[in-house]
């Protein structure tokens, strides 16, 4: 009996240490999915002809679902009434449910580019189409090429590139109104795309870089790019298409009046010629006089004494471009005359100081205008009235590492409506020229002169511009430590400015050329650059 009992803590402990192998945790689950959805059946099937059906039904080995579906879904040739998609959650099934009256002897396709996605990992089904013809053949032609930007170094994404089949009916004004015949997105920033499951034709090619999305062409919002004459396919030929922004037609916003003395008058397009008339009665000893926004397109009507009146009509003229518009008065105050500086802190040695004024300057007195540099010595300086922008521009030489302080006296100001200005005070300094970088550049195989040399910021800000008229070494100094764009325009019509195409008139934008990279300026460097044009 004594032996028996020894036994019973023995096989306890033998029980226990099977326990012990029993741990917590949490099973693995395997290895982790990363194959995308599998189609096991298609109804119709893909690549179907003579379709006629309502419904498309697609489906799956695993639980898929849409994302980012109207992003991704392209639609060719473009359909009126969009189709209703589904699952909106998640399925194995994908259905399509056309609601538009499909085109004869058409083929469609279907692309979900990156939308498809299974639901547990989210893995992509890519690029997937589904494509069906009304008629008895699917048509397969295809057309490749590149789409580029005038201005960017890169082309935007996605930018979408069009086909219009020019038959009988087709006129240019269509892409305004109607969508296209056929539609494409570009892949990346390269900027390629490629058309498949065309027809044979003659057709419009066209590239968009749209703000509404909606396969037509809108000057105000949009980019556009075409090539000139009409393709016809097949084809072997690869196709470039550069995008630019249109200047929109003239036309006179409504004006308004904004103080006792001050009407605003917005615009769009070029203005280059606007003059403004009063038609209605005046005192004899009225007078006005205009300047331009800086920054919007807009000109700021001044004029004196105040009219006791409850509208007044004015003549606005435009080249040959004439509109009557009438202002509704009201009981305003009048303005004040403020001054501001346009840019403090760090000048540049040749930058010139400007200040800004919100009624117009008229005079200034040159005696009521002091700088002084930091040794309290006085610097001589020139003063100039900028009438376009009612700029003053304050012109005086500058010292490397040195500061200035700038004080405008009572009376340095008369503004139109003859008032002064009070004492004014602003600080400047500048920098050591080490502290700014150099670049001297040479062009090669520039074919045509004169060209427009411009360094830009990362924000393809204009930092610097020469003017060439003939081939020569260019000097940018005072640059600041950055990275910059370098390109060269080809200033065509010589009128020292870079200008846009037009659609309707067939004509492109003036040739761009960038560096193929970026330059980076350091402090206390000099560089030398040869820019090879290609």
């Amino acid at each position: 009996m004594k032996h028996r009992l020894l036994y019973i803590p023995i096989a306890f402990l033998f029980i226990l240490s099977f326990v012990d192998c029993a741990k917590k945790g949490t099973p693995s689950g395997g290895p982790r999915d990363t194959i995308p959805p599998i189609i096991v059946r298609s109804s119709p099937e893909n690549y179907s002809t003579n379709f006629t059906g309502d419904e498309i039904e697609i489906r799956f080995d695993e639980y898929i679902k849409l994302k980012d579906l109207t992003k991704e879904l392209i639609i060719s040739p473009p359909m009126k009434y969009t189709p209703i998609i589904t699952p909106l959650n998640t399925s194995k099934t994908l259905k399509i449910k056309l609601i538009d009256t499909l085109k004869p002897n058409t083929t469609y396709s279907f692309n979900f580019g990156k939308s498809i996605v299974d639901n547990n990992e989210g893995n992509q089904f890519e690029y997937f189409k589904y494509i069906f013809s009304t008629g008895s053949y699917i048509d397969s032609l295809k057309l490749s090429g590149k789409v580029k930007d005038a201005q960017l170094i890169a082309p935007e994404i996605p930018t979408t590139v069009m086909l219009y089949e020019a038959g009988e009916t087709f006129n240019d004004s269509l892409v305004f109104t109607e969508k296209p015949t056929y539609i494409t997105v570009t892949k990346d920033s390269t900027g390629t795309f490629e058309l498949t499951n065309l027809k044979e034709g003659n057709y419009l090619l066209l590239a968009l870089k749209e703000k509404n999305n909606d396969y037509t062409f809108q000057p105000k919002n949009d980019k556009i790019g075409f090539v000139k004459q009409l393709i016809t396919l097949p084809t072997d030929s690869s196709y470039t298409l550069t995008l630019f922004k249109e200047i929109s037609d003239y036309k006179l916003a409504r004006p308004s009046q904004v103080g006792k003395n001050h009407i605003v008058f917005g615009y769009e397009g070029r203005a280059d010629s606007l003059d403004i008339e009063l038609l209605s009665e005046k005192p004899e000893d009225y007078i006005s006089t205009v300047f331009k926004d800086e920054k919007t397109d807009t000109l700021h009507y001044w004029f004196k004494p105040a009219v006791e009146t409850d509208s007044l009509i004015f003549k606005v003229t435009n080249r040959n471009e004439i509109d009557t518009t009438t202002i509704r008065m009201r009981e305003l105050y009048k303005d004040s005359l403020k001054i501001s500086a346009v840019k403090t802190g760090v000048l540049k040695l040749k930058d010139t100081f400007k200040l800004r004024a919100n009624t117009p300057l008229v005079s200034f007195d040159a005696e009521k205008f002091q700088v002084m540099a930091k040794d309290s010595s006085l610097v001589e300086t020139t003063i100039r009235l900028n009438k376009e922008y009612n700029w003053a521009e304050v012109f005086f030489p500058k010292k490397e590492e040195e500061s200035y302080s700038i004080e405008l006296l009572p009376g340095a100001f008369t503004d139109f409506f003859e008032k002064t200005n009070d004492t004014l005070k602003y600080s400047l300094n500048t920098r050591l020229a080490s502290d700014y970088g150099t670049l001297t550049l040479t062009l090669i195989n520039v074919n045509r002169f004169p060209v427009i040399v411009q360094i830009l910021d990362s924000k393809y800000n204009i930092v610097t511009e020469a003017y060439l008229t003939e081939n020569k070494k260019i000097f940018f100094d005072e640059l600041s430590p950055d990275k910059y764009f370098l390109r060269i325009i080809y200033d065509d019509n010589q009128n020292g400015r870079w200008d846009t195409g037009s659609f309707l008139n067939r004509m492109e934008p003036e040739k761009i050329v960038y560096y193929p990279t970026q330059i980076e300026v350091r402090a206390n460097w000099s560089l030398n650059e040869t820019f090879t044009l290609k």
